[in-house]
């Protein structure tokens, strides 16, 4: 520790002891009900760090998943807190969750699941176009060679890589025909083959 954050220290240490003294002796006639707020408040501040640091598995608890019932070939998907409907496919074997676009023409893959799906964005042809609501981007065709939901299985789907920036892929009409019924109902979006 350099002689600057030794001084910087002593200085805290310092000035937190005068602090305390001062409260402590502003205090002494309700000293007890002070310490009981400041132990409320330490609590408040540790459920809050709590909370936060916990708030992945506290959403992923709240958020509803998609049902997947095989037998009847039928996928219920809740809808999100956000108002959208995803779902999480395996697509050439990896895991990938999409938005569900009525309103693609295609399935539409960001540049990182791309990769995750055995694709190398970087080689291929980015020739297509599509206009979107930030404009139009270029696109590459691709053919996934399988797609799984539960016991469903599609093969040779066709399918776009975005060239542009995409937060989420889009699971568009492409895959989607694939089904016999899309319902959407009680803000469930169901699928039956």
């Amino acid at each position: 520790m350099s002689n600057l954050q030794t001084g910087h220290l002593t200085y805290l240490l310092l000035l937190a002891v005068a602090v305390l003294f001062w409260f402590v002796t502003n205090h002494r006639q309700s000293f007890r009900k002070t310490v009981q707020q400041g132990m409320a408040w330490a609590l408040i501040f540790i459920g809050i760090i709590a909370a936060y640091g916990m708030w992945g598995d506290i959403r992923s608890t709240i958020t509803p998943r998609a049902s997947v019932y095989s037998d009847a070939g039928r996928v219920v998907i809740p809808r999100s807190p956000d108002g959208h409907y995803r779902l999480t496919l395996d697509v050439n074997g990896a895991k990938i969750r999409f938005v569900v676009d009525t309103g693609a023409s295609n399935i539409v893959l960001s540049q990182n699941d791309a990769k995750k799906a055995g694709l190398d964005p970087a080689s291929l042809p980015y020739f297509g176009r599509a206009l979107t609501a930030n404009g139009e981007v270029k696109t590459a065709p691709v053919v996934l060679d399988e797609i799984r939901l539960g016991d469903m299985v599609d093969t040779r789907v066709s399918a776009q890589v975005n060239g542009g920036e995409l937060n989420q892929s889009l699971l568009g009409m492409t895959y989607l025909n694939h089904w016999r019924e899309i319902t959407i109902s009680d803000g469930r979006l169901i699928l039956q083959r």
